[in-house]
């Protein structure tokens, strides 16, 4: 029987066998599977098109939004549903749909069981599975595995950005179809790999859970899962910074938390300096002084994304302002109401790097707090209930500005106890990136694995020894 790589670098082909002059088109999969296994989609599939009546309220029904990447399947909002304008066409639960612009990147799906039916354009082609053929998850499993990713990217034509999969081209791949019980083994395969990946992200997460809780602990405070807010308060008008009930109860759950805190409080403002960065504009595009600038995508929750630096003009002179130095903690002034305040830490991955004007710098005095207790304790309950509490809302956007931050209450330790801390949480920061490792690794051995039987290159014995030698 013939190997043959999925994408082969070189082939020939009949000038009277072009349908297309694409060399992408004749991308083929060359089984290990008998002759007898392959058939093509469209004897498992049979395409539906039942249009949605021209009477139906657009405002009240199940609009298909788009079919994720991973495969699961989003509705329009309710208020955008009434303004679509289209024909709109019906599809089942069980039933395989696929976008025709993003099947190529994994964007195929059967419609979900709490999903009697939806609605859809005509850019999802419907199919009815033939169940006593085909296991529907096994199907899915062979459409989105990597080789036939590449092979539909090779299928797909128009315009270079809207490149569409007919569903002609579609329905004639060529798929394995081994015995149902050998179809049922690969599916439970790769859910039961799934369990355990679950299992592994589940396990980092609880760890990660309990680093704000035992940091607390160490501090002297109690830790009220996130910082229960009270239902019922009371509080004096002379003590009232803002009119918000939300800023009062949070401010009121911090400070009930920090009340218990063995070591005395300060502000952030009184252990380091706090500033903006460079406001981007036409004068300062990259020229003659180009520098590495971080904007608020860089930043995360505590960590750094650099895999996209861009430029930024600035002079000489003007860099012991801005240059961002090891141990400066970067803080975002502007994102949504749980993420607003993300703070992460800088250490010198790229030299003369500044930071934009949403980005705020704080510099710690050295003889006073490291960095990373302060990047620890900005993860905390208190931390985040004091970040929320201060942020002004414009549409769904919160921010917070310098002096928010400087206000910050901090309990502080002496050097050592922070540097205890600090050792304490980077142990289990260590545990949980071995837990998303194994998580990782199992990741990449199943999806192998499942690929490999797909190919028919590696057996099923668990449903069929010797299947596919």
């Amino acid at each position: 029987m013939t190997v043959c790589n999925a994408r082969p670098r070189a082939f020939a082909v009949f000038y009277r066998h072009l349908d297309r002059w694409d060399v992408g088109y004749f991308r083929s999969v060359r089984w290990q599977w008998p002759p007898s296994v392959l058939c093509p989609v469209r004897d498992v599939l049979t395409r539906q098109v039942r249009e949605v009546g021209t009477h139906e309220d657009k405002a009240g029904l199940p609009i298909i939004g788009k079919i994720s990447f991973s495969g699961e399947v989003f509705l329009r909002e309710p208020d955008t549903r009434a303004k679509y304008k289209g024909r709109l066409f019906w599809a089942h639960a069980g039933e395989l749909i696929y976008s025709k612009i993003r099947v190529k990147q994994g964007s195929i799906a059967l419609v979900p069981q709490d999903m009697p039916r939806i609605a859809v354009s005509a850019e999802y082609p419907v199919y009815a599975v033939e169940h006593s053929r085909v296991d529907g998850s096994y199907l899915i499993l062979v459409l989105k595995s990597g080789i036939f990713q590449s092979y539909l990217d090779g299928l797909a034509h128009g315009g270079s950005t809207k490149t569409r999969i007919h569903p002609k081209d579609f329905e004639r791949l060529m798929i394995p179809l081994p015995p149902l019980a050998v179809q049922q083994a690969i599916v439970q395969h790769w859910r039961k790999a799934q369990d355990e990946i679950a299992k592994a992200h589940a396990h980092a997460q609880r760890l990660e859970g309990r680093i704000g809780g035992d940091l607390l602990k160490r501090l002297g405070i109690t830790d009220t899962g996130g910082g229960i807010l009270p239902p019922v308060f009371g509080v004096r008008w002379k003590d009232l910074d803002r009119w918000s009930v939300d800023f009062l109860r949070r401010n009121l759950a911090a400070d009930r938390q920090l009340e218990q805190a063995t070591y005395p409080l300060t502000t952030l403002g009184a252990i380091a300096k706090v500033s903006y960065g460079l406001q981007k504009c036409p004068s300062n595009r990259p020229n003659q002084h180009p520098r590495p600038y971080l904007r608020v995508a860089n930043v995360q929750k505590g960590e750094l994304d650099l895999s996209e630096i861009k430029c930024i003009d600035v002079p000489d002179e003007d860099m012991p302002a801005f240059r961002l130095e090891p141990g400066d903690l970067l803080v975002c002034e502007g994102n949504s109401a749980d993420l607003v305040g993300r703070p992460a830490i800088w250490n010198g991955e790229i030299p003369d790097c500044v930071h934009q004007n949403h980005i705020l710098k704080v510099r710690l005095d050295p003889k006073t707090a490291l960095p990373h207790f302060v990047l620890e304790y900005m993860h905390t309950a208190p931390a985040r209930n004091h970040f929320r509490s201060r942020a002004k809302f414009t549409t769904n956007l919160a921010s917070i500005n310098s002096n928010d931050l400087r206000e910050l209450p901090v309990p502080l330790p002496p050097l050592k106890v922070q540097r205890a801390l600090v050792a304490m949480v980077a142990k289990r920061r260590a545990k949980i990136a071995a837990a998303r490792q194994a998580a990782e690794s199992i990741a990449t051995a199943v999806t192998q694995e499942v690929e490999e039987m797909i190919l028919g290159k590696r057996s099923v014995k668990s449903a069929m020894p010797g299947a596919g030698k």
